[in-house]
């Protein structure tokens, strides 16, 4: 119940904005347009507020140009061959169709076939033009973007909550593993695998985030001075990426080691410990809108100790995916990589080898 509460709660703007938003851009379509029933206006609303959802400028021409194609393509062929149920059915396949052929975005394929639908059946015999329909929805898509401009989410709040998912979610792996060292137990290793192979969602909503963030900034003048602070987000996103990729090899790779004759030393698992820690306290700072330093002395301190040695094969190659994790969370406090693969203690001879 506290998550579903914690989501509903991000997602009231987006509620409020298209309530108010449909409701105005009804209004507009009234009283200044004078439609007597501009269903397209609130729909287009919706479609451009959306829940969550990021590229608002691009849906907003796709909506108009899907709305007037599908009309067009309605109104054409109900004063042909009528309404009633194949009449439906033809007009949606034409309909999308040709809109499949346009243009293959989603967005646009459905919008085309639902204004048919709307021609074909709900509305028939209607004196209202494709050109009353186009401005409708040109209408519904002006107000929505207004309304975003007006009634702003927090970019920041967006994006620091996503980074804050991809963060715990690779803490939580470190953690698992090193647990599973310190334990001996292939059931821990096997979790903190799990768990690892979770994440690509994460990192593609938390993509999709930064776009959204972005996008409110820009047409937002409320939120124009989050821009400074977004920038450290997409900073970091390529690196916490790499590094829940590298977490996920990490986490079978030790899995892979605790078969092994020699299993990897717990000193291995307390730097795990180590890293789990510094990327907790960049989430911290990031959301806190600071420069993340401390995460990054925290790393460095990591980096510059002194490697286990006469690991086995596997364990070697964990101790080289943590090394890896804590560059690409070097880099993501705004380290360049070369800076940042400079601090790691240099390899010994023993661990440069690969076990025959």
């Amino acid at each position: 119940m506290k998550t579903r509460l914690g989501t509903f709660g991000h997602q009231v703007p987006a509620i409020v904005q298209s309530a108010v938003g449909s409701a105005v851009a009804w209004i507009v379509a009234v009283q200044l347009l004078g439609h007597a029933h501009p269903l397209f206006a609130p729909i287009s609303v919706m479609i451009c507020v959306g829940v969550g959802l990021g590229n608002r400028l691009r849906r907003v021409a796709e909506l108009v140009v899907g709305v007037t194609l599908g009309v067009g393509i309605g109104d054409l062929l109900v004063s042909w061959i009528g309404s009633g149920p194949w009449q439906m059915a033809l007009v949606i396949a034409l309909a999308m169709a040709v809109a499949g052929l346009l243009n293959s975005g989603e967005l646009f394929v459905t919008q085309v076939g639902s204004s048919a639908v709307l021609v074909a059946m709900l509305v028939p015999g209607e004196d209202v033009g494709g050109l009353d329909r186009m401005a409708d929805a040109l209408t519904g898509g002006v107000v929505g973007l207004i309304a975003v401009a007006l009634l702003p989410a927090s970019p920041v709040a967006i994006a620091g909550r996503h980074l804050s998912q991809l963060l715990d979610a690779l803490s939580t792996v470190l953690e698992r593993a090193a647990d599973a060292i310190d334990q001996r137990d292939a059931d821990l290793a096997a979790e903190a695998l799990e768990k690892g192979r979770t994440t690509q969602s994460l990192v593609e909503e938390f993509t999709a985030a930064l776009v959204n963030s972005k996008e409110i900034t820009m047409i937002s003048p409320l939120r124009r001075h989050h821009r400074a602070r977004l920038v450290r987000y997409e900073t970091a996103a390529l690196p916490v990426d790499l590094a829940l990729r590298n977490a996920r090899v990490l986490a079978r790779r030790t899995l892979a080691a605790l078969g092994e004759p020699g299993p990897p030393p717990r000193a291995l698992a307390e730097s795990m410990r180590e890293v789990s820690e510094a990327a907790l306290l960049l989430q911290l700072e990031l959301n806190a809108g600071r420069e993340p330093m401390l995460a990054r002395q925290a790393l460095l301190a990591v980096a510059a100790r002194e490697r286990p040695t006469n690991l086995g094969f596997s364990a070697n190659v964990t101790l080289a995916q943590l090394r890896s994790i804590a560059v690409d969370l070097l880099q993501a406090t705004g380290m360049d990589h070369d800076e940042a693969t400079a601090a790691l203690t240099p390899l010994t001879e023993n661990q440069r080898r690969r076990p025959s």
